[in-house]
């Protein structure tokens, strides 16, 4: 399934791998996790990304208010900024909802420089970006 060009992950399976890998980084306004997708996987050059939050943001409104907002953010960012062959999670916060979406993309930009930072130091093979 596409939403705007991206791939959305589904199954909890997914979900579960990207949360192993323990490569995130946290804003104010989101948690992003990545994790580079397994060799047999197939379609190796799209981005995929998932979205989540939890009871504690509020009621199912406000959970998928924030959902919709994260969903926003990355379409806007990871169509131009995420590694094809690499699975992202953005997961929401209290503050997702609240806060003002120019801050809501700032986070997301700093958490995936963050995040594409430690994987070039720690993925065997990456290539540096120039």
């Amino acid at each position: 399934m596409t939403d705007g060009g991206l791939v959305t992950l589904k199954t909890r399976a997914d979900f579960l791998r990207v949360a192993a890998t323990r490569r995130r980084a946290v804003t104010p306004g989101l948690i992003l996790q990545t994790a580079r997708r397994p060799e047999g996987s197939g379609c190796i050059a799209l981005v995929r990304v998932g979205f989540t939050a939890s009871r504690k943001i509020g009621n199912a409104v406000t959970r998928n208010r924030a959902k919709r907002r994260l969903r926003s953010a990355a379409a806007s960012i990871l169509l131009d900024k995420g590694k094809p062959g690499t699975d992202y999670v953005l997961i929401a916060r209290a503050s997702t909802v609240d806060r003002p979406y120019d801050a809501l993309i700032a986070d997301l930009k700093a958490a995936l420089r963050r995040v594409n930072q430690h994987t070039q130091r720690s993925w065997p093979g990456a290539v540096e970006e120039k």
